[in-house]
């Protein structure tokens, strides 16, 4: 069953999808504090495909009918376990759908429209990392509701009180999603610290100035603090100062920011959403 989609006055949602790893059992804990903190609902999301036997005739090993079953009885207990943790506070949802699992996202936040989706970041083993990791990936690029990444055992704590925006102060306007991200920022009532890695000015351009007006003028009524960062990659300068200014969040915004595009590129050696010790958000542009 799904929740409703989101209209005034309505429960947000946060969509938690599931493939009852680790790093998934992580993600699902640290979306229920925040559930209980931004009284939110929960829709625990699993999606399943049917293994197939690699012969020359392939041969279906499981039945769709079996798969949907165990996949029922094992978020019946997850559930169970939220609705206990959370002392029946957070209205509990859940679902198994056969399909892909960014498709299906997909599907799915264009019903109920969620407050965010709420993914594990990187796999207790190599194994799940390759799986799971990929399906972030993915996720990332190409789905249009925010994904938060939280990163193997990251606990909520106590909430999201200092988030940092990663900008490159490239065409701010069309690039920006202004209004998702005050809107989270206002929820939280967090502060918000932007963050712009660059080396000796080498991406200084001759419309920066102006730029950066434009993005300050946008975020004004939050009261963004502004941080100018040397370092000569981007990652490794977002994550010292996320760890030296003790963040709980970075917002990035992959499909368009050129300077942080190689960043969520599965190719890349070094993956902000891998490699980050505080969740990260991202967040496209309408």
């Amino acid at each position: 069953m799904l929740p409703l989609i989101a209209k005034p006055g309505v429960m947000k949602t946060l969509i938690v999808p599931t493939d009852f790893s680790p790093a998934a059992m992580n993600a699902m804990n640290y979306a229920a504090d925040m559930a209980l903190q931004i009284h939110a609902s929960i829709l625990l999301l699993h999606v399943y495909q049917v293994p197939v036997a690699v012969t020359d005739v392939p041969l279906v090993l499981v039945s769709v009918e079996d798969l949907k079953e165990q996949a029922d009885g094992k978020l019946d207990d997850l559930k169970n376990k939220l609705e206990h943790i959370t002392s029946g506070k957070v209205k509990i949802y859940t679902d198994a759908i056969l399909g892909n699992t960014v498709d299906e996202l997909e599907n799915v936040s264009k019903k109920i429209n969620p407050f965010a989706i709420v993914m594990g970041a990187v796999g207790h083993t190599g194994v799940e990392r390759a799986i799971f990791g990929s399906t972030t990936l993915s996720a990332i690029r190409h789905l249009t509701a925010p994904v938060l990444c939280v990163p193997r055992g990251k606990e909520y704590g106590t909430g999201i009180k200092k988030i940092g925006i990663a900008c490159d102060f490239r065409e701010v306007v069309v690039t920006t999603p202004f209004e998702p991200i005050k809107n989270f920022i206002k929820e939280f009532a967090a502060e918000l610290h932007v963050l712009n890695v660059d080396h000796k000015n080498r991406n200084f351009k001759a419309d920066t100035p102006e730029q950066s007006l434009l993005f300050d003028t946008a975020f004004k009524e939050v009261n963004p603090h502004y941080h100018f960062i040397d370092n000569k990659d981007i990652e490794d300068g977002i994550n010292d100062f996320a760890d030296a200014n003790n963040l709980d969040l970075i917002i990035a915004i992959p499909k368009k920011h050129k300077l942080l595009d190689g960043l969520f590129k599965p190719s890349s050696t070094k993956q902000l959403v891998f490699e980050s010790h505080v969740p990260v958000m991202c967040v496209h542009q309408s």
